[in-house]
């Protein structure tokens, strides 16, 4: 009864409301009569499903997922947060939350949730876990079947549980007394001297206060002697636009524009200007990116990029030109509202998908090259809107073989490097590790051990285009020629593991030391044979190719 007149209190807070609307329109006001009509539908259509629906409808649930469904029609980053999700969203703008500091995953084949990599300095890893460790219970409650356990991980900060754990190689399981900390993740996980006195940044997010970490990372190589340096934004999802602007400042003198917002109002169109001094007018900058580089992060690629200050190395980034504000509601929740689209110094907009124009499926797709426009930097060079920043130096993306992809799924790689480090107390640092033969070998033994098997590409086009020649009637005459075929790419293990080793190896190699060295030890390891990273250390190294590119047109050199 009392859930009824819940309902009944907020049907009649809306009819209400929708009076009140309707008395103050202008009867000329057509946009405003309309928004007020369909509220009332709205309104009128939740009453009859809780009066007349044949099952009891969740209102929470219910309308929920209406207001997700009419939010996601506009664009995937407008999104409603109630007051019960306000952590989720303190976390995206933030970068933090309370909790353990783990990623985490459920296995199917387990019915369980794996500790899969443990962050350094965390209260997962300074409790001894491992990845690899099988959730059991916490605080004695049976997780066995819990697809969402990261909810019970997380909690209020200064609180604790008791966690047991299954730990591969060990018969007993293992108990750990935790709390949860403010969980930050690492905004600088990385930053060396490379050859040549080059220094390199790895920025990871936007979110929380970046800016003041990059600083003391680069005052750092500074004193190290570094004459150029590295900025890798690749995978850079962004986050606040002001820490986009601040970093920027350090390589960029006072009084730039370097964003201007426009919306519909007037308090969502600003200009963004530097306004400190500068760290570093002068020194050689490349910055590496990708299709995971998005948001503020484009803003700082694109605006070292229009103002000259920097060669762009890389591919195409992602193509995010909108400004998401959030917006108070009632009863504690949030909105996050796209609100304006953002243009950097050139006068461009980098977004790329067009959310306005959706086909008939409802889908939206890429703005054409063909409809860009050609914008210029300070020097004249040519770019262009409408589709993320296009790097100077373009590095054609690296294609993995389709069996590391099934390798990976099965998770018969992070099953090996658990085993590895089961057998392996120590291993050397990361710069010196390296996946040997006799590694590798064993890998290939559990492999097939496993009865491992995945579907190859040229086998599935060659059964569809042997289907397509039974329906077109030419299969009898090419009998002999698709069974030759057949033969010589039958299905053979042995060959892939070995004419793939290389990408395999490195996959290896990655799950192995950050089980030692945590995300760092990831970032060393991939770096050893990174394609963007050799030519960024090529122009830096090469200063008269470097001004010239940064003063003079150039085409765009795939690689």
């Amino acid at each position: 009864m009392r859930r009824f007149l819940k309902i009944r209190w907020i049907a009649a807070l809306l009819v209400v409301a929708g009076a009140v609307c309707f008395l103050s329109f202008k009867s000329g006001d057509s946009r405003s009569f309309q928004i007020a009509k369909n509220l009332d539908i709205f309104n009128s259509i939740v009453k009859e499903l809780d009066m007349f629906y044949v099952d009891t409808i969740n209102p929470d649930k219910t309308i929920r997922e209406g207001i997700d469904a009419m939010l996601y029609s506009l664009d995937p980053y407008t999104q409603y947060f109630p007051e019960d999700d306000q952590a989720e969203l303190e976390q995206m703008l933030k970068n933090s939350y309370g909790g353990i500091g783990s990623i985490i995953r459920y296995e199917p084949k387990l019915k369980r949730t794996v500790i899969a990599e443990p962050y350094e300095n965390m209260p997962a890893a300074n409790a001894g876990l491992k990845a690899g460790d099988i959730l059991l219970e916490i605080d004695g409650k049976d997780l066995l079947g819990n697809t969402d356990v990261s909810k019970l991980l997380r909690g209020q900060v200064g609180t604790s549980f008791k966690l047991k754990v299954q730990r591969p190689g060990t018969k007993e399981p293992l108990e750990f007394n935790i709390v949860r900390r403010s969980i930050q993740m690492p905004l600088i996980p990385y930053y060396a001297v490379l050859e040549n006195n080059i220094g390199y940044i790895n920025l990871s997010t936007f979110s929380g206060n970046p800016s003041k970490e990059f600083k003391q990372a680069f005052l750092d190589l500074k004193k190290k002697g570094i004459t150029s340096l590295v900025i890798d934004l690749r995978n850079n999802g962004g986050g606040l636009l002001e820490e986009s602007i601040e970093i920027a400042n350090f390589f960029l003198p006072r009084g730039k524009t370097l964003v201007t917002t426009k919306g519909k109002v007037k308090q969502s169109s600003n200009t963004y200007k530097t306004l400190r001094e500068p760290l570093d007018l002068e020194i050689p900058l490349a910055v590496l990116v990708n299709g995971g580089t998005a948001s503020s992060s484009e803003i700082l690629a694109g605006s070292l990029q229009d103002l000259d200050r920097a060669v762009i190395v890389g591919s195409r980034t992602f193509g995010k030109g909108l400004v998401q504000t959030p917006r108070p509601l009632p009863y504690g929740g949030t909105i996050k509202l796209t609100t304006s689209k953002y243009y950097i110094p050139s006068g461009r907009c980098v977004q790329a998908i067009d959310y306005e124009h959706r086909n008939e499926e409802g889908n939206a797709g890429r703005i054409p090259d063909s409809l860009t426009t050609v914008f210029h930097t300070a020097a004249g060079r040519e770019v262009r809107d409408g589709g993320g920043v296009t790097p100077d130096i373009a590095v054609k993306p690296e294609k993995l073989p389709n069996i590391l992809y099934y390798l990976v799924n099965d998770n018969l790689i992070f099953n090996y490097a658990t085993d590895y480090c089961l057998k392996h107390p120590t291993v050397p640092s990361p710069e010196k590790f390296e996946v040997t033969d006799a590694d590798y070998a064993d890998f290939k033994a559990m492999v097939k051990k496993a009865d491992f098997k995945y579907d190859q590409q040229t086998e599935k086009i060659l059964k569809n285009l042997k289907e397509m020649a039974e329906f077109e009637g030419y299969l009898a005459d090419a009998s002999e020629e698709f069974g030759a075929l057949e033969k010589k790419l039958k299905h053979n293990l042995d060959h892939d593991l070995d004419y793939f080793s290389k990408d395999i190896k490195s996959m290896i190699a990655v799950e192995i030391i950050k089980r030692y060295y945590y995300q760092r030890g990831s970032i060393i390891q991939q770096l050893k044979d990174d394609d963007d990273l050799k030519e960024a250390l090529k122009i830096l190294s090469d200063q008269p190719k470097y001004n010239e590119m940064l003063t003079v047109p150039v085409i765009n050199k795939q690689k």
